[in-house]
């Protein structure tokens, strides 16, 4: 299914609540300045562990929403990716759909490494004592498949943000690396977000996604009502991919 710019950027599919605590605006602010800044789709979403217990509390507070017309309000929660095989920190016995939540989206807070998530200083050491650069972009790629492949429904979250905390790019990837992702998100329906906050994925992988018939979705992973559904960075980005 083709997309345009105008459809894409209706939506806010990553915005985040006082459930997360590092956010200072409560799930009804969100709706009320989706509403104020003409944002069609919205989805909720906070960060989860392995640990976390109030994801019920969250959807309920969500079903609790006053909604109006002519918004939809979606459900996310928000995991790290574990290790290179792609186990996420959700917590045990996550529901979906009917009752539970949308989707998971997939997040590369940490590198995954094969003993478990490797911090970025740690990728970056790694790196300089020689670990080949194009072996570690096997390890990224093979999580984020093996993450999308693990859960009914994904979202992939400021996908490869990780780069450049690490000294790397998307430009280190191989054409064969991105298609292999691209591929793998098609096939599992996974959507791909086009992060405001962080500003990528960049072009060269956005046309990789849109080349395998990947739903792009538009966030701005805001922390703070005031952000959502204002885009100067995706507009930048989807042009430059030919999204238009």
């Amino acid at each position: 299914m083709s997309q345009n710019a105008a459809s894409i950027l209706a939506g806010d599919h990553h915005v985040h609540s006082t459930f997360s605590d590092d956010a200072t605006s409560t799930l009804a602010e969100n709706v009320a300045a989706a509403v104020e800044h003409g944002v069609a789709r919205l989805r909720l979403v906070d960060h989860v562990r392995q640990s976390t217990t109030w994801v019920p509390d969250f959807l309920r507070a969500v079903a609790e929403l006053d909604v109006p017309d002519g918004l939809t309000v979606l459900t996310g929660v928000e995991a790290k990716i574990l290790n290179a095989s792609g186990s996420l920190d959700i917590p045990p016995g996550l529901s979906f759909g009917d009752g539970g939540i949308d989707t998971v989206l997939i997040a590369d807070h940490q590198f995954p490494g094969t003993d478990g998530p490797w911090s970025p200083r740690e990728a970056r050491e790694r790196l300089d004592q020689g670990l080949d650069v194009g072996y570690a972009l096997d390890l990224l790629i093979g999580a984020l498949v093996g993450a999308m492949e693990s859960v009914p429904s994904a979202q992939l979250a400021h996908c490869f943000s990780i780069l450049p905390k690490i000294g790397l790019s998307e430009g280190d990837f191989t054409d064969d690396q991105l298609r292999t992702w691209a591929r793998a998100a098609a096939r599992t329906g996974t959507l791909l977000e086009v992060n405001e906050k962080w500003a990528c994925p960049g072009p060269r992988a956005l046309r990789a996604a849109v080349d395998a018939g990947v739903t792009l979705v538009a966030s701005t992973d805001s922390h703070a009502a005031g952000d959502i559904g204002r885009y100067a960075r995706v507009n930048h980005l989807l042009a430059e991919a030919g999204v238009e």
